[in-house]
């Protein structure tokens, strides 16, 4: 079982790898970011993308906050510019950090269930391996 305390080491180390891929990203000229490389959401630029939008997909199910507009395909156009994805990145993290602050142990112990459009199905599994999931997309 996970504990509040891991979930705010993680979201320590969550911020710390971010701006580290982020800083290594910013010496890459926009061609090379933008780049189509054949990896799974195409370049640098549409998997960051991605991951944003995967990480407000999972802050909307374990908070109720605003849901992400459209689905894994539309995941890869979130942002169009560099600074503003860097930005978002960047206040998503600090969104992250207050989250773990406020982390409930029972709420951990228990199950959470979402209706997955990918699968068509609605899918449940205990709160602390969809946390730790969310930690090690």
């Amino acid at each position: 079982m996970i504990t509040p305390a891991y979930a705010r080491m993680m979201a320590r180390y969550n911020q710390w790898q971010n701006t580290n891929l982020y800083d290594a990203a910013d010496t890459l000229d926009e061609n090379t970011r933008r780049e189509e490389t054949g990896v799974w959401f195409g370049s640098i630029f549409a998997t960051f993308n991605h991951l944003i939008w995967a990480d407000r997909y999972w802050m909307y199910r374990f908070t109720g906050s605003k849901k992400p507009a459209g689905g894994m395909a539309e995941s890869r156009f979130v942002y169009d510019t560099w600074p503003d994805l860097r930005q978002a990145r960047t206040e998503l993290d600090h969104s992250i950090l207050n989250w773990a602050e406020t982390i409930d142990p029972a709420w951990l112990s228990g199950e959470i269930s979402w209706f997955s459009g990918s699968k068509q199905a609605v899918i449940t599994q205990p709160t602390a391996q969809a946390v730790t999931h969310f930690f090690n997309h």
